[in-house]
């Protein structure tokens, strides 16, 4: 039998368009084009439906020192709150611009208010990643429009900045498609900004990658990765243990272990 969506809001402002459908017990926003742009199982709200947003959790993975994360783009919130409920040492701060987007994901997918360890604001990112150098030890580049990517980002100025924000020791990670035929050109200007200690996270073919850079050198081995990826998994619901093997086959096992080690 073939589901179809089922549209359950819609919100016009101006020429941004955000709308909130259903399929299968999956709830999804969408903005202004049929792209889903966050999914949500409507009796599971924590539950990290898709491979990408389970991925972006591997910041975990890499750094047990992480106390506060700025995200830039808020979408349905997915991550946001599984950091929230799952995650109790981290504050967070997240910038979003559509303040639609905001409101639903409010009112439709759950997000909660503003508490002592999460703060959503209406803001431009990228303005306020100049205003707070040195302000994060862990940035997550989660923006998308209508028309994919927003303008100014993924240019070579926008990752300085992605830097700059970050105190020693902090972690990149950006959600990227790996069908844009611009991504081997976004991942090389990655590169040249974190000196090349950089690593790719495949989340399906043709769907999303997640970029992950290191401001510095990590010290980690293959022992400890694997004995961090068990040790989350009892904490999570996420099996911390799903991506290793795409981080080993993308990265080359030599150069994920080489890369984090050395200085």
């Amino acid at each position: 039998m073939r589901l179809f969506n089922r549209k359950i809001h819609k919100s016009v402002a101006e020429d941004n368009v955000v709308e909130v459908t259903e399929v299968d017990g999956v709830r999804q926003m969408h903005l202004g084009s049929k792209t889903v742009q966050s999914g949500m199982l409507v009796k599971s709200p924590l539950v990290l439906v898709f491979n990408y947003s389970r991925a972006i959790m591997y910041f975990l993975l890499f750094s047990e020192q992480t106390k506060n994360v700025l995200t830039i783009g808020l979408g349905g919130a997915s991550v946001t709150k599984y950091i929230h409920a799952y995650c109790p040492e981290i504050k967070q701060k997240v910038v979003e611009i559509n303040p639609q987007v905001i409101e639903v994901a409010r009112s439709h997918f759950f997000l909660p208010e503003n508490d002592a360890r999460i703060e959503v604001i209406k803001a431009d990112g990228i303005v306020y990643m100049e205003e707070h150098p040195l302000s994060h030890d862990c940035l997550i580049i989660d923006g998308f429009d209508a028309d994919g990517i927003p303008e100014g980002f993924c240019t070579p100025d926008f990752f300085d900045k992605c830097f700059n924000v970050l105190q020693d020791n902090g972690l990149f990670l950006i959600n990227l498609w790996g069908s844009d035929k611009n991504f081997d050109i976004y991942l090389q200007r990655i590169e040249q900004t974190f000196s090349n200690r950089v690593l790719v996270l495949p989340t399906g073919k043709p769907g999303n990658i997640i970029v992950f850079g290191f401001k510095d050198p990590l010290k980690l081995t293959e022992k400890k990765v694997r004995e961090r990826a068990l040790k989350l998994k009892q904490d999570h619901i996420i099996d911390f243990t799903e991506f290793l093997d795409k981080l080993h086959e993308q990265n080359g096992y030599q150069k994920l272990y080489s890369l984090l080690e050395s200085a």
